[in-house]
């Protein structure tokens, strides 16, 4: 008996000590999965610091300036003979823009140019995603949504008279159709217009452009016309200013970034419905996403846009560049280039198609991965907005459920028998599974008509872009992950990269190649997370090289063709030293590829004299350049991995 009892005690203890390392596995698994998880935060830059932790910075050539860019400045101002419009002109010019950001900002640059070139008046244009009828504020009017209209009229004045509306005794006959109404492509040449717009200009005074194709002239005009080009440079540049709550809430999201006094990335994704469709990239995603691509990309085809089958091999399109670098990929890149797992990274973009679950990856890479809803709280956005009248919310009710009655009536009426059993019940389709503006896939075939709540979000996403490209332009570092996509649309990532190479061109902005970093991930692909040094080297080599000449001589011949704004050089820069004419390059048809700038005015080198001592005295001495990076020792190399293995969290790897 004592035997047994003893049996019993030590049975019990080892009971006890399972117990208890059971519960101390568990609550260090919940810890764990805790510092995992993500939530928006509406006050997070109050702890912003304690986020962030202590910063590494053994890279910090990562976030320097690129020097042999520094020579160049914004040099917008005309060089020639520029006289100024004549206050007599009566003959007027109004517009209807559609689109997106992107496409309303690159429209308005183009129609301010052809005011200039036919000697017209301006009528302000109407944003039609931003119009009243959309359900915005009552506060605003259409171009009052996005931009300041008293800047934007007061800065041309010496270029084309702006006006808000046309003369009273126009109004009339315009809303009887009387005045000749064009819909311009937007590779629509200045011959087009000097032939074809200008004679019935005169003899109505008043003509219509609707511009649907995110513009409505070709980007590279004829030799002859470089003040044209500049103009466009003004206008995006200076007279296009986002309306005064936007830039202040755009600083203090900057600020709020800078706040631990660390640089942070903004990164782009590109993962737009409208251009996966183009292009053919449904594969890339899964279940409702493909779905969704593929339905948009019929719609394309059956309105013409597209010339193409319906499906495609979007494994070979991505292969070929025409596909966006998903997240993954693009945390991949930052981390082979030595961006720390602490780094700030800013998501920008008010669509990220296929959800958070695409940015699973890169918030597992990057914890520090923030957007518009992590920096400001919801009253700040709200007053972005303005007050906005309340619309009926789009709530689904479930179809009545039918009595034993009707059943019993159903089944008398079905037929002689033997009959087959009835099918099985229908699933209930619950309340968040018609949520979101995929949710008629689970009812219909074809997709709805945008509700009211539907506009007002498409008027809202205008904002969030806005916001998004002040944060985007201000950044230390900029990653595009789908620009020169071919379409011939502007896009965001080009519109910013155009601006950063305008304002300060020796920022950090990379003009990488996706074709070739396509071909990288092919040789690695079954192990993206384990690559070996030469394929990390090879990464680094073409990342970095796109920083400089070679990115440059890429952009002008790729994006430059299609968006002007995307690469506003020669013409809009200047340089403070001279370019050797062994280092400039040109085209088969003799424009500049690279270099081919101005000399810089007197006033221009001596303001950048100081600056660049200012910044000079400001930021500390990072004992690396590229030509560094690039050819690091074997011991280096080993160093460097060994660091980054214990900055990372032993689970960032989704495969694992």
């Amino acid at each position: 008996m004592v035997f047994k009892s003893r049996i019993k005690w030590i049975a019990l203890f080892v009971l006890i000590l399972s117990m208890g390392s059971l519960v101390v596995h568990l609550s260090m698994t919940k810890s764990s999965g805790v510092q995992l998880a993500y939530s928006a935060r509406d006050n997070l830059w109050q702890d912003f610091d304690s986020l962030l932790g202590a910063q590494d910075f053994r890279n910090k050539h990562l976030w320097r300036p690129v020097k042999s860019l520094e020579t160049l400045q914004p040099y917008a101002n005309p060089r020639n003979s520029y006289p100024a419009p004549s206050s007599t002109n009566n003959r007027f010019i109004y517009a209807k823009i559609f689109g997106g950001f992107d496409k309303i900002r690159s429209s308005i640059c183009d129609l301010v140019t052809i005011s200039r070139l036919l000697n017209a008046t301006l009528v302000i244009p109407e944003l039609q995603e931003s119009l009243r009828s959309k359900g915005i504020s009552n506060k605003f009017k259409s171009f009052s949504y996005l931009y300041d209209e008293e800047q934007f009229i007061a800065f041309l004045k010496n270029d084309v008279i702006v006006t808000k509306t046309l003369p009273e005794s126009l109004k009339a006959a315009r809303k009887r159709n009387e005045f000749p109404l064009f819909k311009p492509k937007n590779s629509a040449s200045p011959k087009f217009y000097l032939e074809d717009v200008l004679p019935k200009l005169k003899k109505a005074n008043v003509i219509g452009l609707i511009v649907s194709d995110g513009g409505c002239l070709q980007s590279t005009l004829p030799a002859s016309m470089p003040e044209l080009q500049r103009l466009r440079c003004r206008v995006a540049f200076h007279a296009l200013q986002l309306r005064s709550e936007i830039q202040v809430l755009g600083k203090k999201m900057v600020d709020r970034l800078r706040k631990s006094g660390q640089p942070f990335l903004a990164y782009h994704p590109g993962l737009v419905r409208e251009k996966l469709a183009y292009h053919g990239c449904a594969e890339l995603f899964q279940d409702i996403h493909s779905e969704l691509i593929q339905y948009r990309r019929a719609q394309m085809i059956k309105q013409k846009f597209i010339l193409e089958e319906l499906i495609v091999d979007s494994r070979l399109r991505r292969d070929n560049g025409l596909c966006p670098l998903m997240p993954e990929e693009v945390g991949i890149l930052l981390k082979a280039l030595g961006y720390s797992q602490k780094a700030i990274i800013y998501l920008a973009g008010s669509e990220m198609f296929g959800g958070q679950r695409v940015l699973i990856p890169l918030r597992a890479m990057f914890p520090n991965l923030v957007d518009r809803t992590s920096l400001c709280s919801t009253e700040e956005l709200s007053e972005l907005v303005g007050p906005e009248t309340p619309l009926p919310e789009n709530t689904f009710k479930m179809p009545p459920r039918k009595s034993d009655k009707q059943l019993k009536e159903e089944w008398n009426k079905a037929g002689p028998r033997p009959r087959p059993l009835p099918p099985p019940p229908d699933r209930p389709i619950y309340q968040h599974e018609k949520e979101g503006w995929y949710g008629w896939l689970t009812e219909n075939d074809t997709e709805p008509s945008p509700s009211p709540m539907d506009l007002r979000n498409q008027a809202h996403r205008l904002l969030w872009d806005a916001l998004d490209f002040a944060v985007s332009v201000e950044a230390d570092v900029f990653f595009p992950g789908f620009n020169n996509d071919g379409s011939g649309w502007p896009d965001f990532s080009s519109l910013v990269m155009g601006q950063r190479l305008y304002e300060r061109p020796s920022s950090r902005t990379y003009r990488l190649d996706r074709k070739v970093i396509q071909e990288l991930f092919n040789i690695t692909r079954e192990d993206m997370y384990h690559p070996n040094r030469n394929w990390t080297l090879r990464v680094r080599k073409h990342l970095n090289s796109s920083l400089g000449e070679s990115g440059l001589i890429r952009q002008s011949m790729l994006s430059k063709p299609r968006s002007f704004l995307s690469h506003p050089l020669p013409e809009c820069s200047c340089r403070t030293s001279a370019l050797e004419d062994s280092r400039q390059i040109r085209s088969d048809d003799g424009r500049f590829l690279y270099g081919g700038e101005d000399e810089c005015p007197k006033w221009i080198k001596s303001a950048g004299v100081e600056k660049s001592k200012t910044d000079d005295s400001d930021q500390p001495d990072y004992e690396h350049d590229l030509l560094a990076e690039q050819s690091e020792t074997e011991e280096e190399f080993a160093k460097s991995k060994v660091a980054s293995a214990f900055d990372q969290d032993e689970e960032w790897d989704p495969n694992d």
